[in-house]
């Protein structure tokens, strides 16, 4: 009887580690992140310069649109055009687009990508006083980050994230008051479709885990250190894709050090929604404007977009995304 008792026990002790090893493999299962497309990513950033300036209530604005919006769709995304007339700070009357393209629409957890996909009226930092009241071709600052986003959508369509992923292409962000004007303003002249869809989320009492804002993410041998604000409001998110892009080998890119603050999208995504938000931003501690030396000019243009950079930054992002459970 003994060794019968003996027997069983060894054979259920045996059983019980075959089960522990089973269930480790299992929660050691190797995520598989599709890899990101630099070449797609740049081309996508090329088609929208394509259309010329997406300035609000031009024709380039409202092709583009059309264009951002039939590509998500195409790409597997359901999608929602968030129309709304916003009125600017010198009381012009923007007829508005927030686009949103939604991935795993009915999953409970959910992380919000975005950028902003309109275009600058006024090269206001133009070193050549006849460019100032010219618009921006925005490759960098504005189609850049929409690039990279498009590119992730392409993936996703293909393979789907566990989590859900709202991707939010945001409206009028670029629209503030140039440095010429002498009237009352305030920093909320800019920005302006975000805080519209703050107050007014495409899914009624809309949240998210966190939220990526994408801005100016293209340039040449751009550095992204860490936004004061995007560290005060959500610092374990700004740690987990830092740390993420130096294991990944684009440190050169990510760098952990304390940058300036700056009023974005994020911002209005934090106060105004309560969802924990950082922005990716370039930043350069040795210019004068803190960004690149053609940042709200005429020279934003592709000539300036790298596809490195836009790999560093896409690449850290599908890890991010496909790392979350």
């Amino acid at each position: 009887m003994r060794k019968i008792l003996i027997f069983l026990l060894t054979v259920l002790q045996l059983s019980a580690c075959n089960n522990t090893t089973r269930s480790t493999q299992k929660e050691e299962k190797t995520v598989t992140i599709p890899e990101f497309s630099q070449d797609s990513a740049y081309k996508y950033t090329q088609k929208q310069v394509d259309f010329g300036p997406r300035v609000p209530n031009t024709a380039a604005h409202d092709a583009c649109a059309a264009y951002l919006s039939a590509e998500l769709k195409r790409l597997g995304a359901e999608v929602i055009e968030q129309k709304a007339d916003l009125t600017a700070f010198d009381g012009t009357v923007l007829k508005s687009m927030n686009i949103i393209g939604s991935f795993n629409p009915k999953a409970e957890t959910r992380i919000l990508l975005f950028s902003h996909w309109d275009s600058r009226p006024w090269a206001d930092h133009d070193p050549k006083p006849a460019n100032r009241k010219k618009p921006v071709m925005a490759a960098n600052d504005g189609a850049s980050g929409v690039g990279v986003l498009l590119e992730m959508a392409r993936l996703m369509g293909k393979n789907l994230p566990t989590v859900g992923v709202d991707i939010i292409f945001f409206d009028t962000e670029d629209y503030g008051a140039p440095e010429s004007f002498s009237g009352q303003n305030t920093e909320d002249s800019w920005c302006l479709g975000t805080q519209y869809w703050a107050k007014n989320p495409h899914v009624a009492g809309y949240t998210a885990r966190f939220g990526i804002l994408l801005d100016m993410v293209g340039g040449k041998q751009a550095t992204f250190y860490r936004e004061q604000a995007s560290d005060n409001y959500a610092g374990s998110v700004v740690s987990n894709v830092w740390s993420q892009a130096k294991g990944l080998g684009f440190g050169q890119y990510f760098i952990d050090q304390k940058g300036g603050a700056i009023t974005d999208d994020h911002i209005y995504v934090n106060q105004l929604r309560g969802i924990p938000s950082i922005d990716i931003i370039q930043y350069d501690p040795n210019s004068r404007s803190g960004f690149g030396f053609y940042w709200h000019t005429t020279q934003d243009v592709m000539a300036n977009v790298d596809k490195n950079t836009l790999k560093a930054v896409g690449t850290t992002l599908m890890h991010v995304v496909y790392n979350e459970k």
